[in-house]
């Protein structure tokens, strides 16, 4: 399996930050078609928008997975299985959410409406649960430990601010 595998157990960490991206992306891309009204812009931006969008659903399919193998395979104790389960719990909510805005612009596109405000908000909200779960996940690796393969152990070495010139 090479290298690879021994280092990184599990490819959440690699995926999530795919998933994270297209939807980010997607909702801006989504404002700026929005805000250029009729310019040609606008449809090039909304094109992109809805690209990082269905891109976003399906990379999201294997963040879960990996997800999923990940909250199964990490060795935990109960206070960060608690915080992984809260962690998962949003993220399968920010998912689906996701999945259903996916599927609500795959009928505009295929009907050739023009996304409103209510998409909009729809997309700024979702961008809200993605923060949120992506907090969520962090607090499962930086104040938790988990998903990394060994902690440093803590000792009087400090940086001053001179060493790093």
């Amino acid at each position: 399996m090479g290298i690879i595998p021994k280092i990184i157990p599990n490819w959440h960490p690699i995926l999530v930050h795919f998933t994270v991206a297209l939807y980010v992306i997607s909702t801006l891309l989504f404002i700026l078609g929005h805000l250029a009204g009729k310019d040609e812009w606008a449809q090039k931006f909304t094109n992109a928008a809805y690209l990082n969008l269905w891109l976003g659903a399906l990379i999201t399919l294997l963040t879960v997975a990996a997800g999923f193998y990940a909250y199964n395979t990490v060795a935990h104790d109960e206070p960060s299985h608690l915080a992984m389960t809260n962690h998962k719990n949003w993220a399968l909510a920010t998912a689906s959410f996701f999945w259903i805005v996916a599927l609500w612009s795959i009928f505009k596109y295929r009907a050739g409406k023009q996304v409103g405000l209510l998409f909009i908000v729809a997309m700024l909200f979702g961008t809200g649960l993605v923060g949120t779960t992506g907090f969520k996940g962090g607090e499962v690796v930086y104040r938790f430990g988990l998903g990394v393969m060994s902690l440093p152990k803590v000792d009087s070495h400090h940086h001053h601010s001179e060493e790093w010139w």
